[in-house]
């Protein structure tokens, strides 16, 4: 199959996420979930060009393409979807209408609470459904509307309404890794399973990786790395393997070492050494398809590190990029929606408050707007708008539970909600419906179960269902079916083996 650049997506499909000026998008991980989840037939792909075509193979233009879904990144460019059904709310209504009435589909539906009539009106409005906490149904009788110069009868029609009241998503404890572990990483496959790889045991580090398959909550042994390693950077890659970076082996051992895992093999290969060691590094797979490395600590020199190089994905090397102006360590990276990278915060012997941009087509860092507070330890989540949510970490006094919001526009920042509880060290996810759940992190000794989910539209906070087990440095993903997946972690004592389904 090959891959086609600049796709435009649109999704008739109105339960689809919504869309917009998405830069890279992995098929599989991106908000185009309706279509492996609801199998959206009603999908169109449109390119630069006038073709209309995903894939130059494709079979059948507009069928279920979710057969190639999970084996191809695509660059989206824009998107849209037509406006939001209820989810909350039904209504079925089955009538024998004349033409007259045919003619009328945007009449108001009016129940009486008396007789339970339902009268067509012959005027143009919206149809308006008050909801309740019980499901009601309402027969109505034969209703004749007459004009001056004509008359029209609806024979008898029967009409429900149900009310759903739908609970919020519970935390469900799924299949445990083989080994406990933190300071892991945890990459979606193009086939939808899930790879933990190396961590932390707490005691050594490890060179184990393990594969999670939904369809059956377990998990099984894959091949090991040839190097452990804990506080490494893995990413995804455009041909389905996974790129591990860096990390540290113990206090006085710094990787620059890279591997590659194969899925179709389940082996691990060495391939290129980046230039310097570093852990708590940054790694992003850019819209071209080459890998920046950034930041990070180098133990071997006792550096914060802010130097970047880039990884040819078709030979394998390394080659150096423009420096940031600040070493950091720990800090976030996000993918704009411009396709650049922004960097914030993270330690250079206290939090940092600064921000910097890397513009692959220069490939030059440059500073912008500083963050309202400093923080380390923190989360960064793309939002649907295109702008980015910071949240919590450690300021250097405690953990915080501030928030603020980068607008790549004008390069400011904006302070939000703050979250109820204070944390470092959680990990975030956006949603299928553009909310962002953060949960897990630690405040005061205490390892959080509660979890809390962030509403771009409102700004506000609010708490949902708590974790079974706190834990902190755990790794999270999202699923196309719109579960987000948390996975091992500590809670200060022990390291964890567990994993949960939100």
């Amino acid at each position: 199959m090959s891959l086609f650049n600049n796709f435009i997506f649109q999704c008739a499909q109105t339960t689809c996420s919504p869309f917009f000026n998405l830069t890279t998008s992995n098929i599989r991980q991106c908000q185009i979930s309706c279509l492996k989840q609801i199998q959206c037939k009603a999908a169109t792909f449109y390119q630069s060009i006038p073709i209309c075509s995903l894939f130059d193979n494709a079979i059948e233009q507009n069928t279920n393409m979710s057969f190639s879904m999970n084996t191809m990144t695509m660059v989206v460019i824009s998107g849209t979807r037509f406006p939001t059904e209820s989810t909350t709310t039904s209504i079925s209504t089955s009538s024998l209408l004349t033409s007259t009435l045919l003619s009328s589909l945007s009449s108001t539906l009016t129940l009486s609470s008396l007789s339970s009539t339902l009268v067509l009106s012959t005027s143009t409005s919206s149809t308006s459904t008050t909801t309740t906490a019980t499901s009601t149904s309402s027969t109505s009788t034969s209703s004749t509307s007459t004009s001056t110069s004509s008359t029209s009868t609806s024979s008898t029609s029967t009409s429900s309404t149900s009310t759903t009241t739908t609970a919020p998503p519970v935390w469900v404890v799924t299949g445990s890794m083989k080994y406990a572990r933190t300071h892991h990483t945890l990459s979606v496959l193009f086939n939808g399973t899930v790879l933990a790889v190396g961590g932390w045991n707490g005691s050594s580090s490890l060179a184990s990786a393990e594969l999670y398959n939904p369809s059956t909550g377990n998990w099984t042994l894959t091949g090991s790395l040839n190097t452990s390693r804990h506080h490494h950077r893995a990413v995804t890659l455009a041909n389905g393997k996974v790129l591990v970076t860096g990390g540290q082996i113990d206090s006085s051992t710094f990787l620059n070492s890279a591997e590659l895992y194969d899925p179709s093999t389940g082996t691990w290969t060495t391939t290129g050494n980046m230039a310097g060691a570093r852990y708590r590094h940054i790694a992003v797979v850019l819209t071209n398809g080459s890998v920046l490395v950034s930041s990070g600590w180098n133990g071997d020199t006792f550096t914060y590190m802010y130097t970047s190089e880039l990884y040819n994905i078709s030979t394998g090397t390394w080659i150096k990029t423009g420096n940031m102006s600040t070493g950091r360590e720990a800090p976030t990276a996000t993918m704009l929606t411009n396709g650049k990278v922004l960097v914030t915060g993270g330690n250079n012997g206290g939090a940092l408050n600064t921000a910097e941009v890397y513009n692959p087509s220069t490939g030059i860092w440059t500073t912008t707007g500083t963050m309202n507070s400093a923080r380390k330890f923190h989360t960064a989540t793309s939002l649907t708008n295109g702008s980015v949510l910071v949240a919590g970490g450690n300021n250097n006094a405690a953990s915080v539970n501030t928030a603020e919001l980068y607008n790549p526009s004008t390069n400011a920042w904006t302070t939000t909600g703050s979250m109820s509880t204070a944390r470092q060290y959680p990990v975030s996810s956006i949603l299928a419906n553009g909310q962002v759940l953060i949960t897990g992190g630690e405040n005061g000794g205490v390892y959080q179960t509660i979890t809390e989910l962030y509403n771009p539209l409102t700004g506000i906070w609010t708490t949902t269902s708590s974790m079974n087990l706190g834990r902190q440095e755990s790794s999270i993903v999202s699923f196309t079916n719109g579960k987000v997946f948390v996975v091992g972690g500590n809670n200060g004592t022990v390291c964890i083996s567990s994993a949960e389904l939100y």
